[in-house]
């Protein structure tokens, strides 16, 4: 059986992190080992879904914690898996339903792809408030909405999409169907205006979108662009030099894990091989660089025959907590503004926190590993995307809640790619930030 594209990808990084290892010139006890960090157990997972036609091409990515107000304990994890649409599951990791992405418009169109999804609590429609679940569909830069129904229903998403709500990205289908599309997302409600937003990034492009979402008189909800923010693609360097990470021809470094902090109006965005970006969440300003990735910096070539990057000589430019991809950018909240902002290390497959607090400059404050808890219960490798929700979650969760995606699911079926997403009880994290 040939390898398939996710395949070939966690090959080409694994090449690429042993040949950076090799060629590193950190100072030793500059940076943190993965292995000297701390380590947390999932206490679930859910079941397996395989990036094959079999499996529906389904691929775990992103995971969003809907809290029930009336009954915590019936709240729900939304996520998406990619060609295989959207899955809702219940605190006991069991899916609750599935929800496909749409049909290709036509017989050379590209699919439904959702990428990335984030909740918006009480938006105020026609009918009323409602929580709403909204994702990036890549397939056809567009987003999809659905209202979330808490009353214990089969369906808890329904789809109130407007059938009309544009494209976010592209000017045609034929643009569609080249995948420059809406990719990574967050969203956040102003609280002097009530009004909702959805901030969107582009694949394999630097730029990312404010879109207003909009409610419509007959019930659904769709959405109009305010400015859009194009994110720095090549980097001079101390050493006089101009560089950009490697990438396939006419690849930019994209962004696709983004959090919004709602009490200071700040967007944190992971530019994957370039570090965490902090910027005001109305994408007014000027972006700063919170972090780097310990690769930034490192030259490299592209080999068009294995389709991977050779890297040079590591000029030591790069950050010390961070293994390119960063992924999976969470926010930690406590009371009176204390928490962390979590972002996941896929390279090293650890869990980097920073202070929340914009006094504190979101400082490093450590990090943690999620391991195995069982033969049968694996820990998270590759980790794409993550959400954490710091409130009770009925008996099963009363101290809150992690939710990451694993991108190598074990033990898997021979011969297929097997991811899943693993729920953390919250309480050890905490304890494992506070050591």
């Amino acid at each position: 059986m040939a390898p398939s594209h996710r395949a070939r990808q966690v090959v080409g990084r694994l090449a690429l992190l042993t040949a950076l290892a090799a060629l590193s010139t950190v100072v030793p006890g500059s940076a943190v080992a993965a292995d000297d960090l701390p380590a947390v157990r999932p206490t679930a997972e859910t079941p397996a879904v395989y990036d094959d036609e079999a499996g529906g091409n389904a691929d775990a990515d992103d995971p969003a914690i809907w809290r029930n107000p009336a009954d915590p304990d019936r709240s729900l994890v939304i996520a998406t898996v990619k060609e295989g649409g959207l899955r809702v599951y219940d605190l006991d990791a069991r899916e609750v339903q599935s929800v496909p992405a749409p049909r290709a418009p036509g017989p050379d169109d590209a699919p439904g792809r959702f990428n990335n999804v984030d909740l918006v609590p009480g938006m105020k429609t026609r009918s009323g408030k409602a929580d709403l679940a909204v994702t990036s569909d890549r397939g056809s830069d567009r987003l999809r909405i659905y209202r979330i129904d808490g009353s214990g229903s089969g369906a808890p998403l329904t789809d109130v999409t407007a059938p009309t709500a544009p494209a976010v990205f592209s000017g045609s289908q034929e643009e569609i169907n080249e995948q420059r599309t809406a990719y990574g997302l967050a969203t956040w409600t102003d609280p002097s205006s009530g009004r909702s937003y959805a901030v969107v990034s582009r694949r394999e492009r630097t730029e990312l979108s404010l879109l207003e979402l909009t409610a419509g008189s007959d019930g659904t909800v769709s959405y109009r662009k305010i400015r859009t923010l194009a994110l720095p693609s090549a980097f001079k360097l101390p050493n006089g030099r101009t560089w950009s990470p490697c990438a396939e021809p006419d690849e930019l470094p994209q962004v696709e894990g983004m959090v919004v902090d709602p009490e200071t109006g700040t967007l944190y965005a992971g530019q994957e091989d370039v570090g965490i970006w902090r910027m005001d969440a109305d994408l007014g300003g000027t972006p700063e660089l919170v972090d780097k990735v310990r690769e930034y910096g490192v030259p490299g070539t592209y080999d068009p025959e294995t389709e991977e990057c050779v890297p040079g000589a590591d000029p030591g430019f790069g950050g010390t907590r961070l293994r390119a991809d960063v992924e999976g950018l969470t926010l930690l909240r406590q009371k009176d503004g204390d928490g962390y902002l979590l972002a996941s290390s896929q390279g090293d497959n650890t869990f980097a926190a920073y202070d929340r607090e914009l006094d504190e400059d979101n400082e490093y404050e450590g990090g943690f590993r999620i391991t195995a808890a069982s033969a049968t219960l694996d820990g998270t490798e590759e980790s794409d995307g993550a959400a954490v929700l710091n409130e009770p979650l009925g008996t099963k969760y009363p101290h809150g809640l992690l939710v990451v995606q694993d991108g190598d699911d074990k033990p898997g079926e021979t011969g297929r790619d097997a991811t899943d997403f693993k729920f953390v009880d919250l309480k050890p994290v905490l304890v494992a930030l506070d050591d």
